[in-house]
């Protein structure tokens, strides 16, 4: 795969204890957020990192869901960089995000700010690796001057180019949801139907974690895509349920080496949703 310079400032993970030595550099922002109904707001309220923001998915992150889009669109460009203003992310700010699961959540804003050029970083182990004290109650951010730029057209993908590329194998097509949903063995009660878009590979979210919730190193990120046709393909496309977790392997892909890596937000809440487009569900015949 060709190589791109990195995104200045910020490696795609820092740790603790980075952060706890750079706090004064840095914006810090909780991206809490649970598919059962919990409140992301309610669990920052309770605890958060000294000084934290919070960055709600559902409207700082996304727009407003369409059957065509999917539950979490991505914002227009001036809709995100009113949201990032309000919360004190200028142009050019430093951001680590940090949830209570993995990065699940977290990813999806570093992956959004890394991918319009600005440094930003999931916090390994998130919350719960915290070695200092939490604070209580919303941190009021000081709103700063933020640059709408548009979503770069190779980063992103919209259903009609998923559908193009399905079954060439120059593009790569990986699914980060549990490998239960991918089979359709155990379809969640968020999705339209069961299955994967044709020609996916499973690569659920969760293999890009040791055992103890941090990332796993580069090598082993590497080996792991590398198994399922990253080294050889042209694009690689990330889907999930909502265009969520799909960001932790995008992040993954880019902390193990890989470029040419794009999003595709609407996943299978747009593609499931239609009903003409096809679905495939069982194993994929390779390891994932």
């Amino acid at each position: 795969m060709p190589t791109d310079e990195k995104t200045p400032g910020l490696p795609v993970v820092v740790s603790p204890e980075w952060l706890m030595h750079h706090r004064g550099e840095v914006l810090v922002a909780d991206v809490r957020w649970y598919l059962d109904g919990r409140s992301g707001y309610a669990a920052y309220l309770a605890g958060h990192l000294p000084g934290a923001v919070f960055a709600d998915l559902d409207t700082d992150l996304a727009a407003p869901a369409t059957e065509a889009g999917g539950r979490h669109p991505l914002p227009e460009p001036a809709d995100f960089a009113a949201s990032l203003g309000s919360l004190g992310i200028g142009d050019g700010t430093p951001v680590v995000a940090y949830d209570d699961s993995g990065g699940s959540t977290a990813a999806r804003l570093v992956w959004m700010l890394r991918t319009l050029g600005s440094p930003a970083a999931v916090l390994d182990g998130g919350i719960d690796a915290w070695p200092g004290a939490l604070e209580t109650g919303r941190v009021e951010p000081e709103p700063r001057e933020r640059t709408p730029v548009p979503w770069p057209a190779e980063r992103v993908a919209d259903t009609s180019a998923v559908r193009t590329a399905t079954g060439d194998p120059d593009r790569l097509l990986v699914d980060a949801r549990a490998h239960e949903r991918y089979t359709g063995a155990e379809p969640a009660a968020v999705d339209a139907r069961p299955g994967h878009i044709p020609g996916a590979r499973s690569a659920a979210w969760t293999g890009n974690l040791t055992e103890d919730g941090r990332f796993a190193a580069p090598d082993r990120l590497r080996e792991r895509f590398a198994s399922l046709g990253a080294d050889s393909a042209e694009t690689i496309t990330a889907y999930c349920g909502s265009g969520v977790t799909a960001c932790h392997n995008l992040l993954a892909l880019e902390h193990a080496g890989y470029t040419r890596t794009r999003l595709y937000p609407g996943s299978w809440s747009a593609w499931g949703a239609d009903a003409g487009l096809p679905a495939e569900t069982g194993e994929d015949g390779r390891p994932a």
